[in-house]
């Protein structure tokens, strides 16, 4: 499928929506040439172009629970909320391992994005420009301003890449897709406001980051004109977009397997029930 793009927001625990929805297209064998995502998107997203049935919802849905996998004791401690070096290096690389070979032979693009703390701009790497650094990169996009620490990658500071580019569909209009299939994990109508408490904090801890504090003091406006963006490209049949009717209660942090499975099988069930409809677009 050439110059179709599909386009993944990030969202923490919410991004088993988007596993749901990569499964059923695994199984159907629908594979996006063009792939560009961020924070919990992109590790989404990952699974899919290594085409590793099942992986996606046994690295979120089924290690939820794992008392390490969340911890506010190690937020405390260690200063970050999710365990990175679990989900960064002991799943993939031991655990639940990750099929490296069949990633980077694969001839889909894929589009990972973070965003520079000293700029506050949106970095963009096509997974073939990372090999060893892969992880190190999506780790980075994942990697919540005072939720976790900044990743150095080539001495340049990088965190999650959904600050800066919630809603990657720029990118994939300037690289020149004609169509997008967008994964949202906001329901329909939802608005970001904007912050209101902590910016003393958020100024102090990033005092050496005016642009990672710019960023994210102008994120809600970011991410309101994103879906804008969105909704402007679906009324004119250039967007096909996937977002859930209902949450199930999941937050960015959701522990619950119960709620996580509820989300993921209603991500699974509506790439079912509309696929006649995402092959009419595909096909116009």
């Amino acid at each position: 499928m050439k110059e179709v793009g599909l386009v993944l927001e990030g969202g923490g625990m919410r991004g088993v929506f988007t596993g749901g929805i990569l499964e059923y297209c695994l199984e159907q064998n629908l594979h996006f040439s063009y792939v560009v995502a961020v924070s919990a998107g992109a590790c989404n997203a990952a699974s899919y172009v290594s085409k590793q049935k099942g992986r996606n919802k046994h690295v979120t849905v089924d290690y939820a629970g794992h008392p390490e996998y969340i911890s506010f004791k190690r937020l405390f401690t260690n200063g970050e909320l999710f365990n990175m070096d679990l989900i960064f290096d002991t799943i993939p690389n031991i655990e639940s391992p990750f099929d490296y070979k069949s990633f980077f032979q694969s001839d889909q693009l894929f589009y990972t994005g973070v965003t520079d703390c000293y700029t506050g701009e949106t970095i963009y790497y096509e997974k073939n420009e990372l090999n060893d650094d892969f992880n190190k990169i999506l780790r980075a996009s994942c990697s919540l301003p005072m939720l976790a620490p900044i990743v150095k990658h080539e001495n340049r500071p990088f965190l999650d890449g959904g600050i800066s580019d919630p809603i990657p569909v720029n990118k994939s209009l300037k690289d020149g897709n004609k169509k997008h299939v967008v994964i949202l994990t906001q329901c329909d109508g939802y608005i970001k406001k904007p912050l209101n408490r902590g910016k003393w904090w958020l100024k102090r801890k990033y005092k050496n980051y005016p642009g990672l504090v710019d960023i994210i003091l102008t994120r809600a406006r970011i991410y309101n004109d994103s879906m804008k963006l969105v909704k402007e490209l679906e009324r004119e049949g250039k967007a096909f977009v996937f977002r859930p009717t209902d949450l199930r209660g999941v937050g960015r942090t959701e522990r619950r397997k119960e709620r996580l499975q509820a989300l993921y099988d209603h991500g699974y069930e509506l790439a079912s029930k509309r696929k006649k409809e995402l092959e009419q677009f595909l096909l116009r």
